[in-house]
């Protein structure tokens, strides 16, 4: 038996990796400090719901509260992990903003005592990483201005941004800088030490499970807002554009790597040119599925926006022989009825 382990496993993509891979009968070891409201400094839902879940679903999941930046608490964790799915982060670039320092803790120092755990175990390393890696280099593509979306005028992008988009002389927000510092180690560890190391720079992941809130997880915050009545704020004009990617086509995505014979490599993994939304779009869908008008007010752009982001998936494709299966209005629908089931958990 494979043992795994999944850093923030009691989180959005790290709860869906543990779940994977638990019905697989594989051991999975779910770690998380259960910080998430702290560090956004809002609640949206019972933050003891998903580790809950998965206690009570699944006893090949084994659940333990640490802290990735508490090196000796990891390691000891990870005594015999065969494979570390490091999920483990802090999420939100208005949060970094206000407090980097914790920013910079979680995800970049967080991710080495990660990757020196799997040096010392020879694990094989699964990493989150984001597509605010490329910062504000993404907004100097041109760009055209549609009804309801901006799309890139430049045909180079017309499949999406590919992985080797330049991401120096730009802006990043301490965020887009503590990933890809973190993202960079686990490259040079795969590098210098030989660890095998999968590297998924995400767009837009969503889905079941999401306790989206104003500033992360804008497709579920938006979705959870509607069918409560609460009010939705649009920073810009709203016809800002991203690929969504059902949370179960990320992990198989991992899934694939995994199993796979590939030793290091990275990814943009996002739905790709043919699962885009713009923030309109995403409103006009949700009064279609839910008969609810959602509540808009309109504020100034905020810092590092990218107005269009778009993965280009093809490396994906290609070598990992992966392609989503689950489109916008489908996994729209499916999250709209998710939460509307479990409304008595939403706060």
């Amino acid at each position: 038996m494979v043992k795994i382990v999944v850093t923030g496993g009691a989180g959005f993509v790290g709860s869906h990796a543990a779940e994977h891979f638990a019905r697989k009968n594989h051991e999975v070891l779910v770690c998380d400090n259960l910080s998430r409201a702290e560090t956004l400094g809002k609640i949206v839902g019972d933050q003891t719901y998903v580790w809950n879940y998965l206690r009570q679903g699944y006893p090949n999941i084994k659940l333990l509260r640490l802290d990735v930046r508490k090196f000796d608490a990891i390691r000891d964790a990870c005594k015999g992990a065969n494979i570390i799915i490091h999920a483990a982060a802090q999420v939100a670039v208005t949060a970094s903003l206000i407090d980097p320092r914790t920013d910079f803790e979680t995800n970049a120092w967080g991710t080495f005592n990660v990757l020196e755990v799997a040096r010392l175990n020879d694990c094989t390393v699964v990493f989150c990483s984001t597509n605010k890696v490329y910062g504000e280099n993404v907004n100097s593509i041109p760009v055209k201005e549609g009804k309801t979306r901006y799309s890139f005028s430049d045909q180079a992008y017309s499949n999406g941004i590919p992985e080797n988009l330049p991401v120096d002389h730009t802006g990043h927000s301490p965020y887009g800088s503590s990933k890809l510092a973190a993202d960079i180690y686990v490259q040079d560890y795969a590098h210098t030490y030989g660890l095998r190391t999968g590297i998924f720079r995400m767009s837009c992941i969503y889905g079941e499970r999401q306790f989206g809130v104003e500033d992360q997880g804008w497709v579920a915050w938006f979705t959870i807002a509607t069918i409560t009545g609460k009010p939705i704020t649009i920073y810009g004009d709203g016809k800002q554009v991203r690929d969504l990617l059902y949370v179960t086509d990320l992990v198989d995505a991992f899934d694939r790597f995994l199993s796979g014979s590939m030793t290091h490599d990275i990814f943009n993994v996002g739905g790709g040119p043919e699962n885009t939304l713009s923030l309109l779009e995403l409103l006009d869908l949700l009064q279609r599925l839910t008969g609810k008008a959602p509540k808009i007010r309109y504020s100034n752009w905020r810092q590092a926006d990218q107005r269009i982001y778009v993965s280009d998936i093809r490396k994906a494709r290609e070598r990992l022989g992966w392609n989503p299966t689950v489109g916008p209005r489908e996994g729209v629908g499916r999250l709209v009825r998710w939460i509307e089931e479990n409304r008595s958990v939403l706060v």
